[in-house]
């Protein structure tokens, strides 16, 4: 049995939502050092997997705020094209934003890194992590009503707000695989001189990642509008 285009773009599709997460998972400005350090203090194995509910659930609401909008957006398919330009058009804008202004927001330094999920949350917005899905998420969107034929309005509603919860629920499931994953390598086997020694700063790579995934996500609808 062959793949259908719309089968294959689905699955690179879903393909790329893991592979964000595993990515925002592995930066450690996503939170994983904070498991680490909670670990520490408490002595505790136990301490590193019980903060990485919390990093979690702030990372899943920061991805959540970021695609709800846009739920209601495309489910007026006459603008899905300009919907999708304007998507990419942003995601560029704050990563050229991040690549010349490379401070924090102020308002970061101020939530103490007990509050992990609040921490987690403003982290993740405060970096764009939520723009990286968009354009995966309208691709997403698009394969389905292009499945799916015409369907009313609100059944496209709720269509869109179940991809909405299921892309943000794997991308954050990948990034907690992740993310926990180092945590608990970190505190049990390489310990903290090992990321202090052999770490890299990604926040230049974050910036420029998403200048490609605007671009690339604003070429390719260009491309399909023609």
């Amino acid at each position: 049995m062959e793949l259908s285009d719309v089968d294959t773009t689905t699955i690179w599709l879903w393909l790329a939502i893991i592979a964000s997460g595993l990515y925002h998972g592995i930066n450690p400005g996503m939170g994983w050092p904070l498991a680490v350090s909670a670990g520490l203090m408490d002595k505790s194995q136990r301490a590193v997997i019980g903060a990485l509910l919390p990093l979690s659930t702030g990372h899943l609401a920061a991805m959540l705020l970021v695609l709800l909008p846009f739920v209601l957006l495309i489910a007026l398919a006459e603008w899905q094209r300009p919907i999708q330009i304007t998507a990419g058009v942003i995601i560029i804008g704050f990563g050229l934003m991040r690549l010349i202004n490379r401070r924090h927001p102020r308002a970061l330094a101020r939530i103490p890194p007990t509050r992990l999920a609040l921490w987690s949350f403003a982290v993740a917005i405060a970096h764009g992590a939520g723009l990286m899905l968009l354009p995966i998420y309208l691709g997403l969107c698009a394969t389905s009503a292009a499945q799916d034929g015409h369907m009313a309005a609100q059944r496209v509603i709720d269509q869109n707000l179940a991809m909405a919860l299921l892309v943000a629920l794997v991308h954050t499931a990948a990034m907690l695989g992740a993310g926990g994953l180092l945590a608990w390598l970190v505190y049990r086997y390489l310990g903290v001189k090992f990321v202090a020694r052999s770490w890299f700063n990604l926040e230049t790579v974050w910036a420029v990642s998403l200048v490609l995934v605007g671009a690339a996500a604003l070429a390719v609808t260009v491309a399909e509008w023609r």
